[in-house]
């Protein structure tokens, strides 16, 4: 076989191979044998039918899978021997296929740019001072606070009051037919809290206990559910109950029922260190992004256009897959495909590039994870998974997923490694 490999540029190849006549035909004998045992053919035992006759009867057939394989099998030859880290599928150009003449074909290939590494140990980075403010500690406590609240009977009023926690049914219809899922019985509402629609909320305040009531409510145009989008919806709404929320005093009594404080002050001391180490762990992970920011810089280099569609792709499921799990009821507008791919583009662009220079840095200093560290991994998120765990494994079973993981471990390990000898200076905290 014969091999030339042309840069185009740093991440792109252009591969030309030529097999002689005897490898073609090899392939072409090897084919055939393995046709002739899986069909039948009348008149010929399995196995013995002529080459002519299966060369009459299915010829296209075997030149393509001849073809494929041929171009296959001398691509991850050629991958290997000139240790060619490629990330595309090859855009492969063959000439005619014939059996007894030698076969040349071209493929181009995106490939992982050669990056050399340098002044990655010792990054000069700033963090701030963790400071956590008291108005943060008085946040907390009064939703732990909220948390404990008890919802009792309005006893004094039949009205439906902003703040009112209410349980009501309703069921939705546009131009008079109903709304498909958009019957609900015995739906928890905090009136003002925001979560459902607010001429919703708005239109439920003065309803009275018992009585009912249609709510309509437009939809803008630009809702992301375009059945819903410039439309009426009117709501049939029946308050069955009107509560109101009781919050417990703030007290030593309060800390004590916490279960982890003897005092109220004790329990403020306990939240506010909690929150510092939310800060830290916070302030950890910003520190490991201005590492990658700092590598990006200091090593300018093309980026596969390949890993960066992949890396669009994946943000760009996820957020839609995001959007899609929020509550139907909110008016969130959907941007489109085209805006939504050019606003991830910098940040899969960045991701990428972090990666790349991330993963050079981990092989040339040997970090690594072994067998038995990605398995006490696995084992890990098996255990978080509760009921869903034997799912979990079976997916984790997968090579591919296991290596993805590893290479996953290792990023976390190389930017551990960074940020342990980078050279960091505290600063004063910006005021609030």
């Amino acid at each position: 076989m014969k091999i030339d490999v042309n840069e185009l540029s740093s991440i792109q190849k252009k591969i030309h191979v030529e097999l002689p006549a005897e490898a073609v035909n090899k392939e072409f004998l090897r084919v055939y044998e393995n046709l002739g045992r899986r069909v039948k053919i009348k008149g010929f035992r399995p196995g013995k039918t002529p080459h002519r006759v299966l060369k009459r009867l299915y010829g296209d057939e075997v030149k393509g899978q001849v073809l494929s394989q041929l171009v296959e099998n001398s691509l991850r030859e050629v991958f290997k021997e000139r240790r060619l880290e490629v990330v595309s599928r090859p855009e492969v150009e063959a000439n005619d296929l014939e059996e007894g003449k030698a076969f040349t074909f071209s493929a181009l290939v995106e490939v992982k740019p050669d990056i050399e590494v340098k002044d990655y140990w010792g990054l000069e980075l700033e963090k701030a001072k963790v400071l956590v403010q008291e108005s943060q500690v008085e946040a907390t406590l009064k939703r732990l606070q909220e948390s404990r609240a008890q919802l009792e009977p309005v006893e004094n009023r039949d009205v439906v009051a902003r703040g009112d926690y209410l349980i009501l049914d309703f069921a939705g219809s546009v131009d008079g037919n109903p709304l498909p899922g958009a019957k609900t019985e015995n739906y928890h509402l905090e009136v003002g809290a925001g979560t459902a629609l607010p001429q919703f909320e708005e239109g439920v305040v003065g309803l009275k206990k018992g009585e009912e009531r249609t709510i309509r409510v437009p939809y803008p145009e630009d809702h992301y559910n375009r059945d819903l989008a410039g439309k009426v919806v009117e709501f049939s709404v029946t308050v069955r109950e009107i509560k109101k929320k009781i919050l417990p005093p703030l007290d030593d009594e309060f800390a004590k029922d916490h279960g982890e404080c003897g005092s109220l002050e004790e329990l403020k001391s306990h939240i506010r260190s909690r929150l510092e180490d939310e800060l830290r762990k916070i302030q950890e992970e910003e520190l490991k992004e201005k590492i990658v920011t700092k590598l990006i810089e200091i090593h300018p280099f093309t980026a596969p256009q390949a890993l960066v569609e992949r890396q669009l792709q994946y943000l760009s499921d996820r957020y839609q897959s995001h959007l899609t799990a929020q509550d139907a009821s909110r008016s969130t507008k959907k941007p489109s495909l085209e805006q939504l791919r050019k606003d991830l583009e910098p940040r899969a662009l960045r991701q990428v590039k972090g990666m790349l220079l991330v993963e050079k840095v981990a092989t040339r200093e040997k970090i690594e994870v072994s067998d038995t560290e990605l398995q006490a991994r696995i084992d890990e998120l098996v255990r978080s998974a509760g009921e869903s765990g034997t799912t979990v494994r079976e997916v984790y079973s997968r090579p591919d997923v296991r290596e993805d993981l590893r290479s996953q471990m290792v990023f976390e390990r190389t930017l551990d490694a960074l940020l342990r000898r980078a050279t960091i200076k505290e600063v004063e905290s910006p005021a609030p």
